[in-house]
């Protein structure tokens, strides 16, 4: 038999280690398996050729170089298990079993897995495992695994692999849009819920078919439907998902009922209740936020009321819902771009609830209502220079200059983005931290000469010329972060809405609290969803990183109805109908949860650890979580309006609504028989 040791080594250097693999391991690996042997016999004299070569049923041994690439990238070390998907003629695994203790390889074809056995057992490999069935899925009975490498390319990474890594084991698979196209990633499982994902250089490989990969006909297949229920050896039905929820599912009786509030008196003694939303355009959803809210102000003595909306639009109608002056030369709140996420008749209802309770109550005992965002730059800065005008003209006359560079871009602040961007200068940046610090350095000097009430800051009108100050430097920092991706842009403004609810808390005293009402993508835990993975914090991270257990988490979710949403951004309000969520989501689990409770068509469910602990443990499998912003696309919903969570880490509570409407929006101009002085009759 002629001997190939000397292509094998040449091979090695030429072929792989002078184009970077420099692992050891690796390379003794690649120096001791006899490539020859694993193509047909008529090919042995191009086994060492720098490329794929065909094999049976028209699969492809993969070029020598890759293999050896991916086994590095990898990290595989000796004592792993490893799990390769796609065996085709055994050459990569056998690598493998050169490093790792115990290699398993799951192959379709059941011709090229049975050549390949006999391949292993040929040349000594015991610790080689072969089965035949669909790699999309992985092998859970010898999972978890240290090392798993696909050796083909699918749309995206199997969350069923992801799922069987070990913590800290190392995922490496083609990607990509195309069939043959792809790009290398690397996924990393950094804890139970946490995985870290990078792309790496552009690869072609043979597609992955399978149920979570490329259908036979080069389509993306839908997902399997969940399996059967099981049953045990009595035949009597194992409990579904759907049954655990339903059996720790907490019925909510009507809005108007008070035992509906009552229900949330568990998180009364939290410093920050987070009150989600699935959608922004939910009626049930604000509905049932008003009456937690009124529940919290009432009998729990929450002062602060904070919202995603922006600072100077919720100002104008806390100055009508804690009974204080307006002002003359306000403009009129939520007029901009999504008009219908705050003004509509849900959140009216709890504005004139709001002012009738504040109505007896001292100043100080009154509760407020703030904006949390950062969308407002020119609005804030209007707000800043009409405030230093009142108390100090000088510095007035400064701020102007300084905001003199951010004027041009009020319209279009991404614009200005852009242009600092190319210039590798943040020019506006200077001006707007000085004008913040000028404000702080010269606080008594301010609240001495401001004549206007107190607030549950102490001092109205600094308090709320430091918050758009604040806004306005948060703001320029946050357009210049929007080039740099997606990450850092969210980051920014979620940053600022947590500072902001520091700062009211902070102005409160020790005993304030706060409820916030935020989406879902904000105020559940992001490290516990794909946001995390990306990169992305969030508001509700950020409160329970502050404030442990004293930061309570609610979301809340629907499965089908009506919202009231935009096809794109700018785009007119209409009225849209939810489709039905998907079968793989958490929303399909509780949807089949109502049908358990006879039809219960809103629950809540307690995820905290003291709580049901069977639900608690069945939905921690990470599962799609559906997000309608104010657009939303039904085309293509799984890619725009779906991503991976893992529930009871991300929520301490969830409120479920089976059937929901869209808000009832109100008009932007005056209507007639409302007060001039009520904010949304403005």
């Amino acid at each position: 038999m002629q001997d190939y040791g000397f292509q094998r080594d040449a091979m090695v250097r030429r072929q792989i280690a002078a184009r970077g693999v420099h692992d050891a391991r690796v390379l003794d690996a690649m120096r001791r398996v006899p490539r020859e042997r694993f193509v047909d016999e008529e090919m042995r004299d191009f086994a060492y050729e720098d490329s794929p070569l065909p094999i049976a049923a028209g699969q492809t041994i993969s070029q020598p170089f890759i293999v050896a690439r991916m086994v590095e990238i990898a990290q595989v070390a000796p004592g792993d298990r490893a799990l390769e998907i796609g065996t085709g003629s055994g050459y990569a695994a056998a690598v493998l079993a050169e490093i790792a203790a115990h290699v398993c390889t799951i192959e379709r074809h059941p011709q090229l897995a049975d050549t390949a056995r006999r391949r292993f057992e040929e040349l000594g490999y015991r610790n080689i495992e072969v089965r035949t069935g669909d790699g999309t899925r992985g092998w859970p009975d010898p999972a978890p695994f240290d090392a798993i490498i696909a050796t083909a390319g699918g749309p995206d990474v199997p969350d069923a692999l992801r799922q069987q890594l070990a913590v800290g084991g190392r995922l490496v698979i083609p990607i990509g849009e195309s069939l043959h196209h792809q790009r290398l990633v690397r996924v990393v499982r950094t804890d139970e819920f946490r995985f870290e994902q990078d792309a790496l250089e552009h690869v072609a490989f043979v597609p992955l078919i399978g149920t979570y990969g490329w259908a036979e006909d080069g389509s993306r297949p839908m997902p399997a439907p969940p399996p059967a229920t099981p049953r045990d050896r009595d035949d009597a039905p194992v409990h579904s998902l759907a049954a655990t929820i339903a059996r720790a599912a907490e019925p909510l009786p009507d809005f108007h009922d008070v035992a509906f509030g009552a229900l949330f008196d568990r998180f009364g003694d939290a410093r920050v209740i987070l009150l989600g939303e699935a959608s922004h355009g939910t009626s049930e959803f604000y509905r049932a936020r008003d009456a937690i809210t009124r529940r919290l102000v009432e009998h729990h003595g929450v002062r602060i009321v904070a919202a995603e909306a922006d600072w100077p639009d919720m100002a104008v109608v806390d100055r009508h819902v804690r009974h204080r002056p307006r002002r003359e030369d306000a403009e009129p709140p939520f007029t901009r771009f999504p008009t219908w996420m705050w003004r509509n008749r849900e959140f009216e209802a709890l504005i004139a609830w709001l002012h009738a309770f504040n109505g007896p109550r001292d100043m100080k005992d009154r509760a407020g209502l703030f904006g949390l965002d950062l969308y407002s730059m020119g609005r804030s800065i209007r707000a800043v220079i009409d405030y230093l005008e009142r108390v100090d003209p000088g510095l007035a006359e400064t701020a102007r200059a300084r905001y003199g560079c951010l004027m041009p871009w009020i319209g279009e602040p991404q614009e200005y983005g852009r242009l600092a961007l190319s210039s590798g200068h943040a020019f506006c940046e200077k001006g707007a931290v000085e004008v913040l610090v000028e404000l702080l350095k010269k606080r008594l000097e301010h609240v001495a000469s401001d004549a206007t009430g107190d607030d549950v800051a102490g001092h109205a009108g600094w308090f709320d010329a430091t918050q758009n100050a604040r806004l306005v430097r948060n703001s320029e920092k946050y357009y210049r972060t929007m080039y740099y991706g997606a990450a850092e842009s969210w980051n920014q403004r979620d940053r600022h809405m947590f500072e902001t609810l520091q700062h009211l808390l902070d102005a409160g005293g020790p005993e304030a609290k706060a409820v916030v009402w935020a989406h879902n993508s904000h105020i559940g835990d992001a490290r516990h969803t794909d946001m995390g993975m990306r990169g992305e914090l969030n508001l509700g991270q950020l409160c329970r990183q502050a404030w442990g257990a004293r930061a309570a988490t609610i979301g809340f979710g629907t499965h089908a109805g009506t919202v009231a949403a935009a096809s794109d951004w700018d785009e007119p309000m209409q009225v849209m109908a939810v489709r039905p969520s998907l079968e793989d989501s958490y929303e399909r689990a509780f949807h089949d949860a109502t049908r358990e409770r006879n039809g219960v068509p809103r629950f809540l469910l307690d995820l905290r650890p003291a709580g049901d602990a069977a639900v608690r443990e069945a939905l921690q499998t990470p599962r799609t979580e559906r997000f309608i912003g104010v657009v939303y696309r039904p085309e293509t919903e799984r890619a725009s309006h779906y991503a991976r969570a893992v529930l009871p880490a991300q929520f301490d509570a969830y409120a479920w609504f089976d059937d929901t409407t869209a808000v009832d929006a109100l008009p932007t101009q005056a209507r007639p028989g409302v007060p001039d002085t009520y904010p949304f009759g403005l």
